[in-house]
């Protein structure tokens, strides 16, 4: 009956009006509430809106509300919106994901080791401010508006526009309708706990939808005659559906919102409210749904909406020059706010050199990056363009009030068992720029790492690093005694050896043409390689010591990784050449020449079809001289334990099963994305591995050593928890289980 009456009273005074004036021209305001993942039924309605032929004059919005607003406000139509949101990911959005290759090999590194990060500052544990910062939506936002901006007036917009923020410190609603489109739209979507706070001069600012979730009065006193309004609210839920914390969320949100919406519905003129019970503030992957839902609703209006735009005058919409924004031609860069940091670390962070041009892409990467470090609480930026025709990009940093964490990480293998990492990292120990880090593990054998990193950027940084690491195994006599098995202990199979490590390093490395990580150095390492099973010593102990011996090298690195995935790649390029020169040792090893040691591994990833990719890896190592130093040879078998110095993994065979001073590999994988995290995948791999191979040329007259696996993989927080069936022709089939990322 109140729809009959209200298209009766547009229709009359329409017609009376007409008699009068037949300039009448009605200013339509449009209002879009909040609710997550729900506002992308605005989406839906707008485009019924459009197609009644009405004009907008005014936006205001609150939460999602302002993002779909902001956006429609600056150019775009309701049609180019269901396209943006129906190809946004929403899940890397709202988790920060970083994707691999945008990342420095420092930052690899410590992504793929640790599961839980908690600031630590004081020694006191405390959690963050928020699951996530909002970079991505901030990067998103702003490509997406990069055609306004140069506009500080809200109003000033193709269609004018307001948003609601809440005051984090008085809890007071706040409208923006002056500053950079894309932070107002951020901070009024700044759902707590999910977002951290967005800072606008010197106050902290939160989702809106907690003081004023339908801004309707604020749309009328920019001018609006009539108010179309779209409200995506839930109402109250009963305690049968309160089961998750998401409705819980929503729930407390929605206590005070929806008393105001009783009197603030019923002075909008078109009120739509789409049917989205089922859906929750998060159900980003149902969007599609969410949006024809919109449609669906706003449908039973356009009657109302048809006459409404009949009192209008007409008008073309205003065409809109989008920037191509896919390339950057970047002259200039500003950087403010890097109080702790010096320009040459962010710009070496941000991969970004001036002048030059750069894809929309790789800035955003580079953005990314420099936010994954958790030096800073916020990373603003924005273009202007400049007078030699390029564009300025104005860096405005809030750095972390926090120094300090608290990592945990645990792992399970077949080599070094159980093991559970805890990890303290501190920032600006010493200077700027400077990053300290010590890993704790215990488990089976108790190991640590430490690691002192001072970044400069694309200048040449400084590392130190120490670790040590030790594992034992049985293995075979002629493992064990690779220059020929002791007569007397011919009745022994096999024997348990016991081998420590200690390193030491220091060394520079620094960035070449962006992409390729160079490194050199100098290393002390200590290796004790024992046996309690076999033999007396010199000391009468029982036990055979195969080296207790301290070496000296230098050492230099090269590494070009595109991997887009460490664990699962689906495309890129993977390159690490490594030679050691050691020219001096001291203890057991009374025999030691000088000799060098070269390693390298080369691999290509690629989809073949959706869900399935293919990997190819060829590595290999050799020696050259120091025959008398066998504890340098490689050791290959078994799979899953962290490959480093002379460990070589190689499926169907067990942990340590061959040795030699030269090896040779191929490993061909296929990966099968099953859904969402779960992989089912298969691998073959070959090898030659001994002595002098390229010397007797037995490296190429045959393949020695081939085996397979298939297993189930399921990618996890803490890391790929893993299990592999492995056979090879050689030996005997084998289970390989691993769970967490290796350390």
């Amino acid at each position: 009956m109140r729809r009959i009456i209200i298209i009766i009273f547009i229709l009359c005074s329409g017609i009376v009006f007409s008699q009068e004036n037949t300039s009448e021209d009605l200013k339509v305001g449009l209002v879009l509430s909040g609710g997550g993942a729900k506002g992308m039924a605005h989406i839906g309605a707008l485009k019924m809106i459009e197609e009644a032929g009405i004009r907008i004059d005014y936006i205001g919005g609150t939460s999602m509300g302002a993002i779909v607003g902001g956006l429609y406000a600056s150019g775009y139509s309701a049609s180019q919106l269901d396209s943006i949101f129906k190809n946004v990911d929403f899940s890397e959005l709202i988790q920060d994901k970083i994707p691999r290759g945008a990342k420095t090999f420092y930052e690899k590194e410590e992504s793929e080791k640790y599961a839980v990060t908690l600031p630590f500052d004081g020694f006191k544990l405390s959690f963050p401010s928020g699951i996530s910062k909002g970079q991505n939506i901030y990067n998103l936002l702003s490509k997406l508006t990069s055609h306004v901006s140069d506009i500080e007036d809200f109003n000033e917009l193709p269609i004018p526009f307001i948003c609601i923020a809440t005051n984090l410190e008085s809890g007071n609603e706040t409208l923006l309708n002056k500053g950079y489109l894309p932070r107002a739209m951020k901070a009024s979507g700044s759902l707590p706990t999910l977002f951290s706070p967005v800072k606008i001069n010197d106050s902290l600012y939160i989702d809106g939808g907690i003081t004023n979730n339908y801004p309707i009065e604020e749309v009328r006193e920019m001018g609006a005659d009539v108010v179309i309004g779209i409200d995506v609210q839930d109402p109250l839920k009963t305690r049968e559906e309160l089961k998750s914390i998401i409705n819980v969320m929503g729930q407390i949100n929605n206590y005070r919102t929806l008393e105001d919406m009783v009197e603030k519905s019923q002075s909008t003129d078109i009120y739509i409210h789409p049917k989205i019970e089922d859906f929750t503030i998060v159900s980003f992957t149902e969007g599609k749904d969410i949006i024809d839902a919109g449609t669906k609703e706003a449908t039973l209006y356009l009657e109302e909406l048809r006459a409404l735009a009949k009192r209008q005058k007409p008008s073309q919409k205003k065409q809109i020059d989008f920037v191509d924004n896919d390339m950057l031609y970047i002259t200039n860069v500003e950087i403010n706010g890097n109080v702790n940091y010096t320009r040459a670390f962010v710009m070496g962070k941000l991969k970004l050199k001036a002048p030059s041009n750069t894809s929309y892409k790789n800035f955003s990467d580079g953005v990314n990056n420099l936010s994954a470090t958790g030096n800073f609480q916020e990373i603003n930026y924005r273009f202007y363009k400049n007078e030699s025709g390029g564009l300025t990009v104005r860096f405005d940093l809030i750095e972390s009030d926090s120094k300090s964490s608290l990592r945990l990480s645990a792992h399970y293998d077949d080599l070094y068992k159980t093991a559970v990492l805890l990890n303290f990292t501190t920032k600006r120990l010493i200077t700027n720029n400077d990053i300290t880090s010590f890993d704790f593990i215990v488990g089976d054998k108790i190991r640590y790492n430490f690691d002192y990193f001072i970044d400069k950027g694309y200048y040449w940084s400084i590392g130190l690093k120490s670790n040590y690491s030790n594992f034992d195994e049985n293995v075979g006599l002629d493992f064990a005694f690779p220059e020929g098995i002791p007569s007397t202990n011919s009745d022994l199979n096999q024997i348990n050896i016991d081998y420590g490590q200690l390193t030491n390093q220091i060394y520079l490395q620094t960035f070449f043409k962006r992409k390729f990580l160079l490194g050199i150095g100098a290393e002390h390492k200590w290796i004790e390689y024992i046996s309690e099973t076999i033999g007396i010593d010199e000391d009468d102990l029982p036990r055979t010591v195969f080296d207790d011996t301290n070496y000296f090298s230098g050492f230099g690195y090269i590494v070009f990784d595109t991997f887009d995935d460490k664990f699962f790649p689906t495309k890129g390029f993977y390159f690490r050449g490594d030679l050691h020169v050691y020219l001096h040792a001291n203890g057991f090893n009374t025999d030691f020449d000088e000799f060098s040691i070269g390693k390298a591994k080369i691999g290509y990833a690629k989809t073949v079809v959706k869900k399935l990719s293919a990997v190819v890896y060829a590595e290999g190592g050799y020696k050259i001289e120091g025959n008398k130093s066998t504890s340098f040879d490689f050791f290959v078998g078994g799979y899953g334990f962290k490959e480093e110095n002379n460990l070589v993994s190689l499926y169907g065979f067990d942990n340590l099963s061959l040795r030699g001073n030269t090896y040779l590999k191929a490993t061909f994988e296929l990966d099968y994305n099953v859904y969402n995290k779960a992989h089912v995948n298969f691998s073959a791999n070959i090898a030659n591995v001994g002595d002098d191979l390229f010397v007797t040329n037995e490296w190429i007259d045959r393949v020695d050593y081939s085996g397979y696996a298939v297993g189930f993989a399921w990618d996890t927080f803490m890391g790929p928890i893993e299990a592999k069936y492995s056979f090879s022709p050689n030996q005997e089939s084998i289970w390989y289980v691993v769970v967490g990322y290796s350390f």
